[in-house]
């Protein structure tokens, strides 16, 4: 395998994947995805919930998932489901806010009655009386995408190279990777596509880190009686103590965890599976019969919980591509056509045209 390259991307989930297929269509040639494991897509993205929601992630992060449906829908990666914001009483100030937040955002939504909300979710106990209906939730086809990304760049002459875990970075004329098998590449410019390791990769590389934080998110797969129709919603709490979907005939539930964690193979941890299971009981008149599956994965947010897209300002050719949280999915399309007109340096098109890069730059922390 030659080992000199023009870009190499370090990651090869849904970011790296992305990136590496838009920056390949858009002239780019020569380009290297190194991926630490066995297989790409081994962490945050084989993991992920899978649902594309239009105020996921807050009203930043909107442009980026409004750009990125019609690319979704016309691929055949949306499946319609549909979401619910459910609330109590309490809530009113919370349901207030969120038109307050999302009222000029573009994303859609209603509020319902609990006459409207029984009609679409079954079992509901009585104190779960109101909520915010969003009709143009959907399910998103995460392993269809990434292997669509994938197939993009093999095409297009990307290297895909497994097994291949960053050691060293050293900028000279141009940047020496070193792995961890041993073996050195070279290269012009490098992307930080690493994930939960975004920081420790710049930190090789002698960038500052930026403070992307991983977060722990625990799920599980619940057999229940009665089993969930498949027309279920999406069903949130507008406080964010948990999130479900139904899945094949059982639920997928999550108590919504956000725990601070080392850039590792996260695994759930029994006291977030009990608790998931104690909201889930406040909620609904459901039998939990078994606990069939459960997992976590890593969520990377930098500070201020926007994405890092951009050169870094301080250290040539290095290139951030990270800090994509649990929306790095639902807005994969918008970022990396985004990601390949910063790096390549082309102009905004009609994918990209309503996004500000600014309010995503490396910059800003620097």
């Amino acid at each position: 395998m030659p080992n000199k390259f023009d870009i190499a991307i370090i990651g090869a989930g849904m970011a790296g994947a992305s990136l590496a297929a838009e920056l390949a269509e858009h002239g780019a040639r020569n380009i290297v995805l190194l991926e630490a494991e066995s297989h790409p897509g081994f962490h945050s993205t084989g993991r992920s919930a899978a649902f594309w929601e239009e105020c996921y992630g807050g009203p930043e992060i909107v442009p980026l998932t409004l750009a990125s449906g019609s690319y979704l829908r016309d691929g055949g990666f949306l499946t319609p489901r549909g979401a619910l914001y459910l609330a109590r009483e309490e809530d009113e100030p919370k349901i207030a806010a969120h038109f307050e937040r999302f009222g000029n955002s573009g994303a859609q939504f209603e509020r319902i009655d609990r006459t409207q909300l029984v009609e679409k979710l079954h079992g509901l106990r009585s104190h779960w009386d109101r909520a915010i209906w969003q009709s143009r939730c959907a399910d998103i086809d995460v392993a269809g995408l990434h292997q669509h990304y994938l197939g993009i760049a093999k095409r297009q002459g990307v290297t895909l190279q497994c097994h291949a875990r960053v050691a060293h970075l050293n900028k000279t004329d141009a940047w020496q990777i070193g792995l961890a098998n041993g073996e050195t590449l070279t290269a012009d410019r490098i992307v930080n596509a690493a994930g939960a390791w975004a920081d420790q990769i710049a930190q090789l590389a002698g960038a500052q880190p930026l403070g992307i934080q991983p977060l722990r998110r625990t799920v599980v797969q619940l057999r229940i009686d009665p089993a969930p129709r498949a027309d279920m919603p999406l069903c949130l709490d507008i406080s964010g103590d948990f999130y479900f979907k139904p899945e094949n005939g059982r639920l997928w539930l999550s108590p919504h965890d956000e725990t601070p964690s080392d850039a590792l193979d996260a695994a759930p941890e029994e006291i977030d599976v009990a608790i998931a299971i104690d909201r889930l009981e406040s909620v609904a008149y459901w039998n939990v019969e078994a606990v069939e599956r459960k997992w976590a994965g890593l969520r990377s947010f930098a500070p201020d919980r926007k994405p890092v897209y951009g050169y870094d300002p301080k250290l040539s050719e290095f290139f951030w591509f990270a800090g994509q949280g649990g929306y790095g999915i639902q807005t994969a399309p918008a970022a990396a056509r985004l990601g390949a007109q910063l790096f390549l340096q082309r102009p905004a098109d009609a994918m990209t045209a309503a996004i500000e890069p600014a309010n995503y730059a490396a910059a800003r922390f620097l």
